[in-house]
């Protein structure tokens, strides 16, 4: 069995309301909308944010805190990812073809945790104090570009 094979079971399917089909229908004349009205004629829409006449939520919250719109996103990867890709030489472009990264766009700082233990070429827009000096105590060479 699967999801195609399933066969809708009687009354499972409600019938839609026709609607402006005579007082005796109970939906007669204005439809369901009711009289007058912001949502009574057509072109009016229900936004998911109005709440009628109450306050709304966005208004009732506290604002707090800070957003730093000059924030620079980076990428961080540390020595141990690296030294599992066992490569001579690690750019952002190797980090992305191999899943470490999401974009080429965002810089990538690399970090210190982990050890390498064969020497390897290092290209990335940042080091961390810890990872230059484990790279360069591998016999490798941070490069910043």
């Amino acid at each position: 069995m699967n999801l195609g094979s399933l066969k809708y079971s009687s009354g499972s399917i409600k019938d839609t309301k026709r609607l402006g089909r005579g007082n005796a229908s109970g939906t007669g004349g204005t439809a369901g909308r009711g009289h007058k009205g912001d949502h009574s004629r057509s072109g009016s829409k229900r936004r998911s944010w109005s709440e009628g006449g109450t306050m709304p939520i966005y208004r009732r919250l506290p604002k707090r805190g800070f957003t730093n719109i000059f924030r620079e996103e980076v990428q961080i990867v540390n020595l141990d990812i690296i030294a599992r890709l066992q490569l001579p030489e690690i750019s952002p472009e190797i980090l992305y073809q191999n899943g470490v990264i999401k974009s080429l766009s965002k810089p990538v700082k690399i970090l210190g945790n982990g050890e390498l233990t064969e020497p390897v070429n290092v290209n990335a827009n940042a080091f961390s104090k810890s990872a230059k000096e484990k790279i360069e105590a591998g016999g490798g060479r941070a490069n910043i570009i």
